[in-house]
């Protein structure tokens, strides 16, 4: 196979990082949203101040794993400087679907955790410390897959 080949097949991996992250944060961020606008509008029925920057925080919670999925295609893109990583297209290929899928799935679920979060507080004005907990659980997820993805990138020489 040539490299040029070799090359674009990896960057397709490298790509589908980003791609696929940022698609699970656009479910994510989809339902979080949707759940602070209902929000905001229960508050509204009720005459109740609206506590618009935590709902906003939780609307764009999974918003970080599409950086996540970017810092990854980053990574991935930068180990083809050398003609024998290039050799190792379909790890990268692997690396991309299967991480940016991981990443993608924590923000999706994210959000639907978010969504619940912007009901409670709305409702409460209380727990946001243990809102954004159940959230930074979720988040780790994310985290712990760009972390070994990139372990994983490091020993390809």
């Amino acid at each position: 196979m040539d490299a040029d080949l070799m090359k674009a097949l990896a960057q397709a991996g490298a790509i589908s990082a980003m791609a696929i992250s940022a698609i699970g944060s656009t479910f994510g961020a989809g339902a979080s949203c949707s759940a602070a606008i209902g929000a905001w509008k229960k508050c509204y029925v009720q005459n109740k101040p609206v506590p618009f920057t935590q709902l906003v925080i939780f609307g764009g919670a999974p918003l970080t794993q599409t950086i996540y999925g970017m810092l990854l295609m980053l990574f991935i893109n930068a180990k083809l400087s050398s003609d024998t990583a290039i050799q190792s297209w379909p790890l990268f290929i692997a690396i991309g679907l299967v991480s940016g899928t991981a990443i993608g799935l924590s923000a999706w679920k994210q959000g639907c955790a978010a969504a619940g979060c912007c009901d409670s507080f709305a409702e409460t004005e209380k727990g946001f410390a243990n809102d954004m907990v159940a959230i930074g659980i979720i988040e780790t997820v994310a985290i712990f897959v760009l972390v070994f993805s990139g372990l994983l990138l490091a020993s390809v020489k």
